[in-house]
């Protein structure tokens, strides 16, 4: 029997994962469609400040990522969906006001008006209120639905963007429509999560969601991601010229192919990791596969290099050659998210702090580069460390957890029977 349960998980597992990798690659592949687009009509030195911007509401935007983990750990340990979503909406607002006091920040280190700024920005909170509906599929396993909300919310923020760039609309103007199409995602999401929002799931009633201060921990994680995934993009606007700029961050677009492209992964073994029973398993099946998938994907950049200046024009060719390094710094930082992925499901996010190390050492590095390829050297070096360190502390931590489950299941085995009558 146990080995037909664990065949059962299995298939499960393979067929969420190729539900959520269908909905994930769809809006990544609606992201990168906006991205060239963008790149042909803005010309390097215009794209290389629409990037930075859309990085720039990435990292505004991480209680979004982070209330996501959150709410899907406490769904799946059993806890109030209700209260989970109350708990969006709280965190909803406070992303609300600190993308209204990052604003200036952001319009004068980027060198942006505050009008463009606004505009990137004003998603924030619209994406932290469609993380929490996420989160709720996610817990529940519902991977059906959730790939479809993944695939539409990817296709409104995008299709908008895209035409108004197409009518001739700068950077603002693209950033702002792609906010209407969040908040109609947003909607949507809200509904479906809502429609059978109960079925199959076991609430406990003495259960209480996690607060904010939860979200807050998980942010920290989500956020030295981010930071690690967008550092040396903005600094390469503020070492290289436009021209170098807009060049790294067209080849940065496959950094983010190699970093978003086995997401399914972590979306669909996150609930095992935050069960006691299975973390240990989940955690090590989760970095397995991310490596292999990160293999493919290094090769398949190296493949497809010399076609980058066909689809977004000549300008961009001094980047083809370098574009396999792109794809191995996104492969790297793409295996670092599943071990910090399963420190937030096992509520040890203090292995962060080793992640925001490498942070450091990078902010410190990257600013001495003087080209693009020194640039993508060193970032790949330093996350090669990291991630590393990271990794190798990760699975130290989970090597015992297989023991601690037999050892409960071994004790409630020989709990005493009740003498029978």
């Amino acid at each position: 029997m146990p080995r037909q349960d664990g065949s059962t998980a299995r298939r499960a597992a393979l067929t969420g994962m190729t539900m959520v990798t269908v909905g994930s690659m769809t809006a990544n592949v609606a992201a990168y469609l906006l991205h060239l687009v963008a790149g042909r009509f803005l010309q390097p030195d215009g794209y290389g400040e629409f990037a930075s911007l859309l990085t720039a509401q990435l990292v505004i935007a991480v209680p979004a990522l982070a209330l996501q983990t959150v709410v899907a750990r406490e769904v799946a340990r059993g806890a109030d969906p209700a209260g989970a979503r109350r708990l969006g909406y709280r965190c909803t607002v406070i992303a609300a006001l600190l993308a209204a006091a990052a604003t200036p920040l952001c319009a004068a280190v980027l060198g942006t008006g505050e009008w463009t700024a606004a505009a990137a920005l004003v998603a924030a909170p619209l994406l932290v209120l469609l993380g929490a509906e996420q989160g709720l599929l996610q817990g529940q396993g519902r991977f059906g639905p959730l790939s479809a909300v993944l695939a539409g919310a990817g296709l409104a923020r995008v299709i908008p963007g895209v035409a108004v760039l197409w009518a001739g609309g700068g950077p603002a103007a693209a950033l702002l429509a792609g906010a209407v199409g969040t908040a109609v995602a947003a909607g949507a999401a809200h509904l479906m999560a809502r429609t059978g929002l109960q079925s199959g799931l076991r609430i406990d009633p003495a259960g209480r969601t996690a607060g904010v201060v939860a979200v807050l921990l998980a942010s920290q994680v989500q956020l030295v991601l981010v930071v690690l995934t967008s550092l040396d993009l903005i600094v390469a606007r503020a070492v290289l010229d436009e021209d170098h700029a807009g060049l790294y961050a067209m080849g940065a677009i496959a950094t983010k192919a190699a970093f978003w492209l086995p997401q399914a992964v972590g979306v669909v073994l996150y609930p095992r990791m935050a069960n006691p029973d299975h973390s240990a398993r989940a955690v090590r099946t989760a970095l397995l596969v991310l490596a292999g998938v990160g293999v493919l994907a290094v090769l398949a950049a190296a493949v497809a290099a010399p076609l980058v200046p066909l689809l977004v024009g000549d300008a961009y060719r001094p980047v083809t050659g370098l574009l396999w390094l792109f794809a191995l710094e996104g492969a790297i930082l793409a295996l670092l998210q599943g071990a910090l992925l399963s420190t937030i499901a096992r509520e040890r996010t203090g292995f962060a702090g080793v992640a925001w190390v490498g942070v450091a050492v990078e902010a410190v590095v990257l600013p001495l580069a003087g080209s693009v390829t020194a640039l993508l050297v060193s970032a790949v070096a330093c996350a090669a460390v990291t991630t590393a360190v990271v990794t190798a502390l990760v699975l130290r931590s989970v090597a015992d957890a297989p023991a601690t489950g037999r050892t409960s299941r071994t004790r409630r085995a020989r709990r005493p029977r009740a003498p029978s009558r």
